[in-house]
């Protein structure tokens, strides 16, 4: 049987990485093969392209369509190397950001077409979306709150897209709800403000009923 590919998506601070380990354990336990990975990035090249798009690795400005071809470059090598010979295999594929993160960042958050942003991504992912989606919805004000915490703790700081204005960041939560109501069937919208322990508890019902 082929293996299951399930996107985390989610405004900065939702705790997307914390719930992909957690799901990950509890899947390992029922004796399913995992591959976690993460958007932009996942293998060499993704990782490279990561450092241009996330910490200003270059020092130059980006332009939005650049922006764009880069992330999908990213994607397209994630795919061909690692996603698409882990389903084959039957491994199931746990993703930190993948198509929707487009969509919602430069589709709704920048401005660019839908059209062509829809076409773009099922170019570099080989026309194969998610079985399954989970959004970890949170209000943006909470989610900057969650970094600014995070980065008192440690010597990480703010990255490109954590710089941009609140707006930008409140497009991008309204354009992942438009986007769930778009494919209602492949989205699950959960509150990502409760404890970590509930969102986990909640993702592995979602996960039981829609794909175990």
């Amino acid at each position: 049987m082929p293996g299951i590919l399930i996107t985390f998506e989610g405004p900065e601070g939702s705790g997307k990485s914390t719930q992909i380990r957690l799901l990950s354990e509890k899947l390992k336990e029922r004796g399913i093969e995992i591959l976690c990975t993460r958007e932009p990035g996942g293998t060499k090249t993704g990782e490279a392209i990561r450092n241009i798009l996330q910490h200003d690795e270059v020092g130059e400005v980006l332009g939005d369509r650049a922006e764009l071809l880069l992330f999908t470059a990213s994607r397209a090598q994630l795919m061909n190397q690692m996603i698409i010979p882990s389903l084959d295999k039957g491994v199931w594929v746990l993703c930190d950001r993948f198509i929707d993160s487009t969509m919602a960042y430069q589709g709704f958050a920048r401005g660019m077409d839908i059209n062509t942003l829809d076409a773009v991504n099922a170019f570099a992912t080989y026309e194969r979306k998610p079985d399954l989606t989970i959004l970890l919805d949170l209000d943006v004000e909470e989610g900057f709150r969650r970094l600014e915490q995070r980065y008192s703790e440690g010597a990480e700081t703010h990255d490109r897209f954590e710089r941009e204005a609140r707006d930008f960041h409140r497009r991008v939560r309204e354009g992942y709800h438009k986007l769930a109501e778009r494919e209602p069937e492949r989205f699950r919208i959960l509150d990502a403000a409760d404890s970590v322990d509930a969102v986990a508890s909640t993702i592995w019902n979602v996960v039981e009923e829609a794909v175990l």
